[in-house]
């Protein structure tokens, strides 16, 4: 399995836009066990996104299915930039 833990930054005073933004995404992406968006609680413009996937393939090949290019390209505009960055590899846990 391949894992994954991003820090997003919005644009000041975009959070919420942004969250709503990354949440609205109800469509399946093969190979994606989980999709974690949380607000980071020590930063009012950050974000946290927790992926776990069966494969480092299937994440690179979920980044061109369309709607999440187009997730992609609504975001875009109100992203600051980007913080730490963890691959990690799931073993398992709850809900697997």
């Amino acid at each position: 399995m391949y894992g994954l833990i991003g820090k997003m930054l919005a644009r000041a005073g975009k959070r919420e836009e942004l969250l709503a933004i990354l949440l609205d995404n109800k469509q399946p992406m093969p190979g994606c066990f989980s999709y974690i968006v949380a607000r980071d609680p020590a930063s009012e413009d950050g974000i946290w996104i927790t992926e776990v996937w069966d494969s480092r393939e299937s994440h690179a090949a979920s980044l061109q299915l369309p709607h999440v290019q187009a997730m992609i390209a609504q975001a875009r505009p109100i992203i600051a930039g980007f913080g730490e960055r963890f691959e990690t590899e799931p073993l398992g846990g709850v809900g697997f």
